[in-house]
């Protein structure tokens, strides 16, 4: 079995928002940067999709829970 990279991690899905956010900035701005063989580049990429699967997560949950608190705040009758 081949030696996997750094880029090839598998990815914390405990990782925060803000965490996962700034290590795939981390990710875009190494493929940006270029001077990556086709190898290493293919195994940043899966990290970043993998890196913005968690972005996307915590992102759908904080609009779960603002769907949730303005339903709760419509149900409250008026006084």
């Amino acid at each position: 079995m081949a030696k996997k990279s750094a880029g090839e991690a598998a990815v914390d899905d405990t990782l925060g928002y803000e965490q996962a956010r700034d290590a795939l900035l981390e990710v875009v701005r190494t493929l940006e940067t270029g001077g990556t063989s086709l190898e290493e580049s293919l195994a940043l990429w899966e990290r970043g999709e993998q890196l913005a699967k968690v972005c996307e997560r915590w992102l759908d949950g904080a609009r779960a829970r603002l769907d949730a608190a303005l339903a709760e705040g419509e149900e409250e009758p008026e006084e």
